[in-house]
């Protein structure tokens, strides 16, 4: 089973993934990690994608799709975290799925309002020693700017600013209403929303992958 899960910065796109994958067993395959692990390891492909990304140039779908490609195998499960994010790469993996035999079981959308999504983005925190996540709304350290896991400091990143997250959601929605209007024929295609708390959007994507799994 391969489900794609969609949605803007804010949207909580990254926690639901990874809850859904320990619930369902898929495994969670977000972009970002991918590149930072293949970067470390210093493969041929990560060895590409470092030298656009130190000239500060956008890696090239084809490298992208190569490189999330190369961890999908036939008749696994797999939560797409982050991939596709642009119509060619959408059109790139339907192409590698027909090669290999499978297809896209669901694509999921998390929708949310721009004010929303900017507000949630501003109000994010992050360790600037273990990296983790925090939400000064929804999930504040215990201590304020003390990590729970490290002690680490808590800040806000320069990119989690509120002019900054608007930017940031400008360039999600140029890239993704075509990526969007790609999928929204296909009846694999939902649509969830993601202003209610975590766990009843958890719940209600839930609902859409039994729905999906009962009618296979």
């Amino acid at each position: 089973m391969i489900v794609i899960l969609l949605g803007s910065p804010g949207s909580g796109k990254g926690t639901q993934s990874q809850s859904l994958a320990q619930k369902y067993g898929f495994k969670h395959l977000a972009t970002g990690d991918i590149f930072r692990a293949e970067i470390k390891s210093q493969t041929s492909i990560g060895v590409k994608a470092q030298d656009y990304l130190k000239s500060g140039k956008l890696v090239p779908d084809s490298i992208v799709i190569e490189m999330v490609a190369g961890k999908i195998e036939t008749g696994g499960k797999y939560l797409l975290d982050g991939f596709p994010r642009t119509l060619e790469q959408a059109q790139g993996l339907d192409s590698m799925l027909k090669r290999i035999g499978s297809s896209i079981d669901l694509i999921v959308f998390l929708t949310l309002p721009k004010e929303e999504a900017i507000r949630r983005m501003a109000s994010r925190r992050t360790c600037a020693g273990c990296g983790e996540v925090y939400n000064v709304i929804s999930r504040p350290p215990k201590a304020a700017g003390v990590c729970d896991k490290c002690s680490g400091q808590v800040v806000q990143r320069e990119d989690d600013s509120e002019a900054t997250s608007a930017k940031r959601l400008m360039v999600f929605e140029d890239l993704t209403h075509p990526l969007v209007a790609y999928y929204k024929s296909e009846a694999t295609f939902h649509e969830v929303d993601a202003s209610p708390t975590p766990e009843k959007v958890e719940a209600a994507l839930s609902a859409v992958i039994e729905s999906v799994k009962a009618a296979r």
